[in-house]
């Protein structure tokens, strides 16, 4: 009998989170390692979802990069799939963006996410004639 190997999604989801709140504070994998006692290919582990994250852990990992563990575990979507989060923090762009994302004060965060709804809902057409 063979155990099978994948990752399961939730765990993804929870490490691309671990992974989007410290990128987005400019805090390395080895930081946080050092910050919760385990080593930096440990993080790197955690935040592809490879090996699950205890509830002490995360508690410790939250406690680290400042946010709750809710913002962690986030709306869990199962197995069904992957949330768009994780798909964008997947992408290089999209971690790329998710990190600015998380730096820029609520206003300027506000007039990214308009832009982006914008770009997505406008046609080319659109888009030339205004430029």
């Amino acid at each position: 009998m063979s155990v099978d190997q994948t990752p399961d999604p939730v765990d993804v989801e929870i490490g691309g989170r671990v992974r989007t709140q410290r990128e987005g504070q400019g805090r390395t994998q080895a930081q946080l390692a050092d910050a919760i006692g385990v080593t930096f290919q440990q993080v790197q582990k955690y935040e592809n979802g490879k090996n699950r994250i205890s509830a002490a852990r995360l508690l410790r990992i939250a406690f680290f990069l400042q946010c709750s563990p809710q913002d962690l575990l986030g709306p869990v979507h199962g197995e069904a799939g992957m949330t768009e989060i994780t798909r964008m923090a997947g992408d290089p762009d999209g971690a790329v963006l998710a990190a600015a994302f998380n730096g820029l004060p609520a206003w300027r965060r506000k007039i990214l996410a308009t832009l982006a709804h914008d770009m997505l809902t406008a046609s080319d057409v659109e888009i030339r004639r205004s430029a």
